[in-house]
């Protein structure tokens, strides 16, 4: 009896002390997602400035063109590209595997895109469908969409091209002014959980996005 005692009381003491680090952790993680910092803070100066400097006339252009917030759309391009001009790319090999499975019929689709958007596609072509290009960083299958070209998106109508592709698929929330939602459907592909934290590539993606609208609308009166 007295050993079952022992026991018990060393599990309750291990249960409490896993309890407490754990608890720890997720609010250091919740704390850590929500602080944007020194670093960030400096690099996020810079990319205003690059947005303002490579891409306000043409963002202003779109945000008319779908009534889409001007703020939004220039703080999502700071976020993707940091407001370079070539924007550069990123090649996503998950994304290649699960479309090579979708080419060859192992997978029935992913997402919008189906086997008969992919016959006949080549290894390189997959390729550019799983890179992302431009200055919102669009995934090349997003061009299937909206029925151009993967150069379409990353050439000089990069622009107009990612603007319908939001506007299409989360413009009614960004006229809602829902940013903290179309900020984590633009980068995880689905709205900020409810419970947990976020899966953006960037912990503080939401909270950089969030703050460089204000500056961007700010900067405009």
């Amino acid at each position: 009896m007295v050993k079952l005692k022992a026991r018990t009381s060393r599990f309750i003491h291990l249960f409490s002390a896993l309890a407490i680090i754990g608890g720890l952790y997720i609010g250091y993680t919740i704390y850590f997602s929500n602080y944007i910092g020194v670093y960030n803070g400096l690099k996020d100066r810079v990319g205003h400035n690059a947005v303002v400097d490579n891409y306000e006339d043409a963002v202003e252009i779109a945000a008319e063109e779908f009534d889409l917030p001007y703020g939004y759309l220039m703080a999502l391009i700071q976020l993707e590209c940091g407001g370079k001009n070539p924007a550069g790319s990123r090649f996503e090999p998950h994304v290649f595997r699960r479309l090579k499975n979708v080419r060859d019929g192992k997978r029935t689709r992913y997402e919008n895109v189906t086997k008969k958007h992919l016959s006949g596609a080549s290894d390189e072509a997959l390729r550019n469908l799983a890179t992302s290009w431009g200055p919102f960083q669009l995934m090349g299958y997003k061009c299937i969409l909206l029925n151009v070209k993967v150069k379409d998106i990353r050439g000089d109508n990069g622009i107009y091209y990612g603007a319908e592709w939001i506007n299409r698929t989360y413009g009614d929330r960004l006229r809602n002014k829902d940013y903290k939602d179309c900020f984590h459907i633009h980068n995880a592909g689905k709205p900020y959980p409810k419970v947990g934290l976020p899966t953006t590539h960037d912990p503080k993606y939401v909270q950089r996005g969030l703050a460089a609208i204000k500056k961007h609308e700010d900067a405009r009166q």
